[in-house]
């Protein structure tokens, strides 16, 4: 049982609303270190390494603006660094922050091994380092900031229950996310908490669990062919971990002439998740609010640059376990939302994503009938 951190994220809230503006790939300038405006007058430095932007838009176009923001109002430097999914390029960024001598330093690791290498060197350097989204298993970071990723797996099963109602035998098929991303391996724990029991009782039938190496769609979609032909062409459900999977999914669902009667889980409440949602084809997605997990971060790493450890630990009061490092770390987790067609405006009022372009051409009937404005 964890005790929920209490987080002063309302003038956050504000901020990175009023500096952001809508869900769209917003024009950043290059790495070079920018703090994208406002004046660093306090003479610490913080370094974010990003990992990649084929995985999710959310890096560049979300993470990266409100992370720059928010750190230049607290007077704070922030140099954010996008790794472009290279985990060479990844160790490169890092040692030149290691050696640039960043008062903290915050990474989203591309996998455990090189995550866990880049937070030895920091701590040599006598660095603290914080876990951003995702727990690297064997590292040392002293913090983690992320959603509860748990939660988020177990929305997914019950949104899929829900869209499947009193069927009996459903026959479902998961498509994983990668098996190096420790977040994948929470989303699949959450989902089983939900979805196991009906599995063992024979209620719903697991045809096949695929993890996808790399989050990568294309591959995603000529799995889920594979397993859907190899089953007859036979399916009710699909476990999709993030909405990037679900498209390539619908995708082969079209072609087979079941999209829209298979529901289809998701993850991140994309533009295109939503307007899959919107359309019928998507069951469900999960909403994380970037703009809390880049806040929760900066309330973070600000007391911890300045030396302050108490002011860090009294915020990261939740737990999460490093299962390879058989340690606890101290974390900062949100709650996620689910979002079905019933709740898309929440997505919309937080200026995630913008109607128009939600609510752009086939989708702008199913837009007006919710409501959505």
């Amino acid at each position: 049982m964890r005790v929920r951190s209490m987080l002063a994220l309302t003038s956050g809230l504000v901020l990175v609303l009023a500096g952001c503006g809508a869900n769209q790939a917003s024009e950043t300038p290059e790495d070079t270190g920018s703090t994208g405006g406002g004046a660093a007058d306090t003479g610490l430095v913080v370094g974010v390494i990003l990992p990649d932007t084929e995985s999710s838009a959310r890096w560049e176009g979300f993470d990266k603006p409100y992370l720059e923001s928010a750190f230049a109002e607290a007077g704070v430097e922030a140099d954010v660094q996008n790794a472009q999914g290279d985990i060479q390029r990844f160790s490169t960024i890092a040692d030149q922050m290691i050696q640039r001598g960043v008062d903290v330093l915050a990474l989203t690791n591309l996998s455990n091994e090189s995550g866990a290498a880049v937070q030895q060197r920091a701590e040599a350097a006598g660095i603290p380092t914080i876990d951003y989204d995702r727990l690297t298993l064997g590292g040392n970071a002293q913090y983690y900031v992320s959603f509860d990723n748990t939660q988020v797996g177990r929305l997914q099963g019950e949104g899929l229950v829900e869209c499947l109602g009193d069927q009996s035998g459903a026959q479902i098929i998961e498509i994983q996310g990668s098996p190096t991303d420790s977040n994948a391996t929470l989303f699949q724990e959450g989902q089983r908490e939900i979805l196991q029991p009906l599995y063992d009782s024979g209620e719903y039938e697991l045809v096949q669990s695929q993890p996808i190496d790399q989050w990568e769609n294309q591959v995603g979609g000529r799995t889920f062919q594979q397993i859907l032909t190899s089953n007859g062409g036979e399916v009710d459900g699909v476990v999709a971990a993030n909405d990037g999977l679900a498209g390539a999914v619908i995708t082969v669902l079209q072609q087979a002439g079941l999209a829209g009667e298979v529901p289809v889980t998701g993850q991140d409440a994309s533009p295109e998740g939503l307007r899959s949602i919107l359309l019928g084809d998507q069951c469900m997605t999960v909403y994380k609010p970037v703009f809390t997990e880049a806040q929760a971060l900066v309330d973070l790493a600000v007391p911890l640059a300045q030396g302050d450890t108490e002011a860090a630990d009294a915020l990261a009061s939740d737990v999460s376990t490093d299962t390879e490092g058989d340690r606890e770390v101290a974390s900062v987790l949100l709650d996620p939302v689910l979002v079905t067609s019933e709740n898309v405006q929440q997505v919309v009022d937080d200026e995630w994503v913008s109607v128009e372009d939600l609510c752009a051409g086939e989708v702008a009937d199913a837009c007006s009938e919710q409501g959505i404005s």
